[in-house]
């Protein structure tokens, strides 16, 4: 089964399965008893998302659209994916995803400008088939 990227908050797609947060942060104003049913996660992992450091940088590249911050913000957080926590997590959810239905995501609007793009990359390369929403 394929793993999905999604946007966290965005209506759930059908077959779409157990949704995970990849976020360092849970969505402001929402209790945590509405998480799942307002679209955001059913399953928080904050430890598939960037360190607050790079959030930062991530977040001024993508406000500048700036290719070459955005280059080393990824670099950095290929690096982060690396470690064997997050190697031991990743291989985890590709596991998942091959007998379940599965999605990933975050809130940024344009996958593009998103680390989605580079948990994309590190899923595909443990084996798992990834689609975006």
């Amino acid at each position: 089964m394929p793993l999905r990227t999604v946007r966290l908050g965005s209506p759930r797609h059908e077959g779409e399965g157990l949704r995970i947060g990849t976020v360092r942060r849970p969505p402001r104003g929402v209790p945590k008893e509405e998480f799942a049913s307002r679209d955001f996660y059913d399953v928080w992992l904050p430890e598939l998302s960037p360190s607050a450091d790079l959030v930062r940088h991530a977040l001024a590249a993508q406000a500048d659209q700036d290719g070459k911050a955005w280059s080393a913000f990824e670099r950095a957080f290929r690096k982060e994916l690396a470690t064997p926590e997050a190697r031991h997590l990743i291989d985890l959810v590709v596991a998942m995803s091959s007998r379940s239905p599965v999605s990933i995501g975050c809130y940024c609007e344009d996958e593009q400008w998103c680390h989605r793009t580079v948990l994309r990359s590190a899923f595909e390369a443990a084996g798992a088939e990834v689609v975006s929403s």
